[in-house]
C-alpha cells in the first residue's frame, strides 16, 4: 500500500468517527440539529471525495479511470452517506404532522399507533445506518397506508440511492415515481421537494427541474436543519441560501 492510500484511509477513519461522536452528541443534546447537519454534510462530502481519491489510486495500476466511472462512484457515495443525515433530520419535519391524522375509534387508534411505532423504529435505523432494516419498516407502513407522507418520501429516497449504487434504473425510477405522489399529496411540505430536489441534482441532465424544485422548497418555510442540508446544492447552483 502507498502512502498516499494510507492517508486516505486515515482520514476516512477520523471522519467516519467525527461522524459518529456527531451523532452520539445529538443524542445527547450537545449538538443542535443544524449544528449536527452541518457536520454531517462537511464529513460526508470529505469522505466521499477522499474515498473517490483512492477509488483513481487504485484504477491508477490497472486502466485510466473514465471520467463517467468517477462521477458514478462519489455520487454513489455521497448518496448513501447523504441519507444518514437526511434520514435524522427530516423525519421531524414530516412524522409529526402524518401522525394525528384522522384518528377516530379504537381500530383507527389501534393502526395509527402501529404506524407511528414503524415510522420511529425507521427512524433510528436510517440513524444507525440500517437502511436495508428501515426500508422495510417504510414499505410496511405503506402497506397500512398507502398514502403516507413521510414513508412514501423516505422509500422513494432509500429506493433511489440503492439504485444509484447498483447503477439499477429501474429502481432508481422507482425512487423518482414514490417522491412525485409524495409532493402530489402533500405539496406544501418542505422534506419531500428537498428530496427530490437533490435527486433530480443528482441525475445529468435535470439541473433545471433541480433549481425549480429548489426554488419551490425555499417557498415553503424549510427548516434549519432542511436548510443546512440544502444549502451546498443551492450554493453550487446559484440560488439563495434562505
Amino acid at each position: 500500500m502507498s502512502r498516499a492510500e494510507r492517508q486516505l484511509l486515515d482520514e476516512i477513519e477520523l471522519r467516519e468517527a467525527s461522524l459518529s461522536d456527531a451523532s452520539r452528541e445529538k443524542d445527547a443534546g450537545e449538538l443542535s440539529e443544524p449544528e449536527y447537519v452541518a457536520i454531517a454534510a462537511r464529513e460526508c462530502e470529505a469522505i466521499a471525495r477522499a474515498r473517490d481519491a483512492l477509488r483513481e489510486l487504485g484504477e491508477q495500476v490497472t486502466t485510466p479511470p473514465a471520467r463517467r466511472v468517477r462521477r458514478t462512484w462519489y455520487l454513489v457515495v455521497g448518496l448513501a452517506c447523504l441519507a444518514v443525515a437526511l434520514g435524522v433530520v427530516l423525519w421531524s419535519a414530516l412524522a409529526p404532522r402524518q401522525a394525528g391524522n384522522s384518528i377516530t375509534g379504537s381500530i383507527a387508534l389501534s393502526k395509527a399507533q402501529k404506524i407511528q411505532q414503524l415510522l420511529t423504529e425507521a427512524e433510528a435505523d436510517v440513524a444507525n445506518g440500517n437502511v436495508v432494516t428501515a426500508l422495510n419498516a417504510y414499505q410496511n407502513v405503506l402497506v397500512l397506508d398507502a398514502k403516507n407522507v413521510p414513508a412514501l418520501t423516505q422509500v422513494g429516497w432509500l429506493d433511489f440511492s440503492a439504485g444509484s449504487s447498483d447503477q439499477d434504473l429501474k429502481i432508481m425510477q422507482v425512487g423518482v415515481n414514490d417522491l412525485r405522489e409524495a409532493i402530489a399529496l402533500a405539496p406544501r411540505q418542505a422534506a419531500p421537494r428537498l428530496y427530490y430536489a437533490i435527486v433530480a441534482d443528482s441525475t445529468p441532465g435535470n439541473q433545471a427541474l433541480a433549481k425549480a424544485q429548489f426554488r419551490v422548497f425555499l417557498s415553503l418555510k424549510p427548516s434549519k436543519g432542511q436548510l443546512a442540508i440544502a444549502r451546498p446544492f443551492l450554493v453550487r447552483l446559484g440560488l439563495p441560501t434562505s
